[in-house]
């Protein structure tokens, strides 16, 4: 057909009587025209070809090509996915039947509820609270530091009243460091500045009043193993346990006396756990869904009700809990987490798990 119709074109339009120019004007008149047809011989193909083309019916909405965090809840439908947490985002999934198999403690220093949460100078902690969980009626034992420090690992300040070194206050008896070992599992301290291994002395930034492991006398043997200094947040040893997920079952995390807001501002504080939390809510650990991590501070300077956080996968975002929780609280919490007994003053302390969702 297509070729008919160039030929058509062609003879209608050019003659042999014609002379040199109008035979060149003829012709272009002639390419005009052919121009046309296959233009409209081409159009008729397209539409042909559509006509008959199948078509295909959607079956259903088109799925989002967005994402979005689970809205926080206490009903657990779903299990979270290592890739689904991120550490701005450390909290608030649905998780079906919880279980920790990892307790992490860090503990900060000598500040108030009111000057941390809410506060100007502590964002990243306020922030942290909204996202995770708050026990907003959260209460330090006693006074000076050392008493709540061994409160929270033994379960009993063990009458001390002061902030002696080891060489003054040689305890025996249980603390949860003992217990890890006795039930099979495996604790670490990790002190950041902290010379060497199990250091029984205050130097520099490094205080031993804030590393309850070394004031046990039985655990001297395994302190000196398993209470080690931090290294850096990038590549220390710490980093490393939560990167190769071979972190501990039970973590006692101690800041030097300037990142725990001790010595140094509460701001700088503030930004150092920033940096710290956001390399453990990226780690390889935490993103498997079986650590939990608790903020707390040894005692207030204004009065002792002291801020705490609780951050967990499964922890519904902005979760508060007025219940009266203190030091013997947290000890009960990480033990009930561990699948340890309850010590001491812990055996009477409220636990923490319900009301986090842990």
């Amino acid at each position: 057909m297509l070729k008919w119709a160039v030929g058509a074109i062609l003879k209608g339009d050019v003659s042999s009587s014609q002379s040199g120019g109008d035979y060149e004007i003829s012709m272009m008149n002639s390419k005009r025209r052919l121009l046309s047809v296959l233009t409209l011989l081409a159009s008729a193909v397209v539409l042909v070809a559509c006509s008959t083309a199948p078509v295909h019916h959607s079956e259903g909405p088109r799925p989002s090509t967005s994402t979005t965090l689970p809205s926080p809840t206490n009903s657990s439908t779903s299990t979270t996915t290592p890739a689904s947490i991120t550490p701005a985002q450390p909290c608030g999934y649905r998780v079906a039947n919880p279980s920790y198999r990892h307790v992490m403690w860090i503990w900060m220093e000598n500040e108030s509820y009111q000057f941390i949460i809410g506060a100007a100078d502590a964002p990243y902690e306020t922030a942290l609270a909204h996202r995770c969980g708050l026990a907003t009626n959260y209460h330090a034992i006693s006074h000076p530091s050392l008493p709540n420090y061994l409160a929270a690992t033994g379960g009993t300040t063990a009458g001390v009243s002061d902030d002696g070194e080891p060489s003054v206050h040689p305890l025996s008896g249980d603390s949860i460091f003992s217990q890890v070992d006795t039930g099979g599992l495996t604790w670490r301290g990790y002190v950041e500045s902290m010379p060497t291994p199990c250091d029984t002395v205050t130097s520099g930034l490094y205080a031993a009043r804030h590393n309850p492991a070394v004031y046990y006398i039985a655990l001297r043997p395994a302190c000196a193993i398993d209470d080690v200094p931090m290294g850096s947040i990038a590549g220390g040893a710490l980093h490393v346990a939560l990167q190769d997920n071979t972190l501990a079952n039970f973590v006692f995390v101690t800041p030097n006396i300037c990142d725990d807001a001790h010595s140094c501002p509460v701001q700088h504080g503030d930004a150092w756990l920033s940096g710290f939390l956001s390399m453990v809510f990226a780690s390889v650990t935490y993103r498997l869904g079986h650590l939990a991590v608790f903020v707390t501070f040894d005692e207030g300077n204004a009065d002792n009700h002291v801020p705490t956080i609780v951050a967990a996968p499964s922890v519904p975002s902005g979760t508060t809990s007025a219940t009266y929780f203190d030091h013997y609280s947290l000890l009960r919490t990480a033990e009930e987490l561990l699948g340890l007994p309850p010590i001491h003053n812990a055996s009477s302390a409220n636990s923490m798990v319900a009301a986090f969702h842990l």
